[in-house]
Formats: C-alpha cells, structure tokens, sequence
C-alpha cells in the first residue's frame, strides 16, 4: 500500500509498504477520506500535536473508511462496515482518566500522531476506536465526525441554552461546524466574524444569522457565549471584545505554543465573563457520529479541495490558504 510518512518537520515520504495485518481485537481499514487538520499543519512545521509526535509515522487523524479485515474477537463490526475512526486513545489508569478527565490523560495516544493514521491507503486501529457510519453517507461527511466530535465538546463547555446569543470568530471548517451546533443548541441568533466573503457565504448557507467582517460586527453585540476558532491574536482579543456581561468566552482554536495575550482583567471583573478552553474530544465521537448519520450537518460547502495522498505537502499547503475551507486527502 501507499503510505505518506512524516519524516520531520515540513518532510513527508510516500513509501510502498505492506498493508496491515490484523490483530486480535483490531481492525483493518481502508482509508477513503481524511481531512487536513490544524493540528497536522502544527505537527509539520515541527510544533506539537495532541500527543508527542516520533516520526517516522503516517498522521492523519480525521478518517473514514471501510473494513477491510477484523481480528479476533471483534464482533461488532463486519467486513464492509463504513467507519469513521476516534483517534484518541487514553491510558484508563493515570489520575485525570480515574478522575473524569480522560481527555487531560498523562498518556495518551492517537492515531494519526503517535500511531500511523490516515494518510494511507490502510490503517490498523483497534475495533473500540471505529464507530458505525450510515453506509448511505458520503465517506467525506463521515472523515468530518473527529472535528465534530472535538466541537460537541466545546459547545459543551460553552453551555449555550435556548435564546443565548452565540458569536463564532473564525469561519474556518471548525467555525462553519460550530454555527450549525450553535443553532441546533437553540441559539436565537449566530453571528460569524471573519473577513473572508466566500466564508461568510457559507455561513449564512448553513444558519447563521449574520456574517460579517470584525470591523463591521456591531458594538453592542453583548453576546452570551464567544466561541474563537482562529488562534492569533486578534481574534481573540475580538472574543471578549465581543462577549457582552456574564458572558462565557471559550478559547476553541489552538494556537502556538509560545502564544500570549494581555487579559482585560477589569472586563473579566466588570463583565463576570467565564474563560474556558477544549481539548479534544472526550466521550462525544459517538454523539458526532449519530448527528452526522441524521443529516443535520451539512459538510458539503465546507469541503472544498481535495488531494492524493502523494500530494501531502500540496494538501497542507492548501489547507493554509484563504482559498480553502476544509482541505481532504483521498488515499484510495
């Protein structure tokens, strides 16, 4: 099989190596489609992902695919299934995972990090991390169930409630995902900032109430959960800007490592506002994958290039780009 390996930073090496064998409790899937991430273009520039990276190893942690093989004592999937596969993988036994936080484990793993993912044309991942796709469904839409699922955890955190008025900064693929949970919370109204025109179309396509560029966003906006899904500055000093009294702020986007901002402490005190961050996608990959299987998100604006899985640093490249939403690799 086709395999493109991160070797090292902005270093990727497509080699023809044998397909996996299946293993007891495992199975074998033939990866269709995979989305570019965020975190991968971190992980190529040399910054860290979820988990610590070790090249060389296939990433790729956004996937769909099909059964091919199943090991041992896997009884709840079936060669043929269609699939869509939870990355992470928690140690059970370190304080957070004992203690209700799995997703903060000491140990974690993840396919498509720590483990070759899915930027290849075959995977082996164990059978509990594969979840059951409608067979009906585009592979496309079901490689979109991890950046759902990471999503329904902020939105979550972000404890929206009926009639709350919901600002997403950033119309990327992780913020056109949130207006449509926003609205399916029971937001009265959604308001996207970002200042590219094709995104803010899509936005309104899929529900959102207002999309504008952050200079045209109205003052007295006070809305009561900012959810930022950009990670530079500016757009989080947009967040509180934006957050109205007794706000909740939710810091979504990952930003770089080093990154800084100067809190407004005195807004954070006059406001009451709640700050929090989201890390992954703890215990909502099925949730994501039951919403995706009933058609109440709609992928099909927010995919918009796609690439061979010997174009990796093409795909990444895009990914970076303001032509692009949602970037995907397509291995087979």
């Amino acid at each position: 099989m086709k395999a493109a390996f991160f070797m090292g930073p902005e270093t990727f090496q497509v080699k023809d190596v044998p397909c996996p064998e299946p293993l007891p409790g495992t199975v074998v899937i033939k990866n269709m489609v995979c989305g570019v991430c965020g975190t991968d273009v971190h992980i190529f520039h040399g910054e860290p992902g979820s988990a610590d990276v070790t090249p060389p190893v296939v990433l790729g942690h956004e996937y769909s695919g099909e059964v091919a093989a199943v090991g041992e004592g896997v009884t709840q999937l079936k060669v043929g299934d269609h699939v869509t596969v939870d990355p992470n993988i928690y140690c059970g036994k370190c304080s957070h995972c004992r203690n209700g936080k799995k997703q903060l484990c000491e140990a974690m793993e993840a396919i498509g990090v720590t483990r070759d993912g899915g930027f290849a044309q075959y995977s082996l991942v164990p059978a509990a991390q594969a979840f059951l796709l409608d067979p009906e469904l585009p592979f496309e839409f079901g490689a979109m169930a991890e950046p759902t699922a990471c999503c329904l955890h902020g939105i979550d955190l972000a404890g929206i409630r009926g009639g709350d008025r919901v600002c997403i900064v950033g119309g990327g693929a992780i913020g056109l995902i949130m207006v449509q949970l926003a609205k399916l919370s029971g937001a009265s109204q959604v308001v996207l900032s970002e200042p590219n025109e094709k995104r803010r179309a899509v936005a309104l396509s899929l529900g959102a109430d207002l999309a504008l560029a952050p200079g045209e966003i109205p003052q007295d906006l006070s809305a009561d959960v900012v959810i930022e899904c950009v990670g530079n500055l500016p757009a989080v000093e947009s967040a509180f800007r934006f957050a109205g009294k007794g706000a909740t702020v939710l810091l979504f986007s990952v930003p770089k490592v080093d990154a800084t901002f100067e809190l407004p402490l005195f807004d954070v005190y006059k406001k009451e506002l709640t700050i929090k961050g989201s890390f992954v996608n703890p215990d909502t990959h099925a949730r994501a994958v039951r919403l995706i299987n009933s058609g109440k998100l709609d992928f099909s604006a927010i995919i918009t290039h796609r690439f061979p899985v010997d174009q990796l640093p093409e795909a990444i490249a895009m990914q970076m780009s303001e032509e692009s939403i949602k970037v995907v690799v397509c291995p087979n």
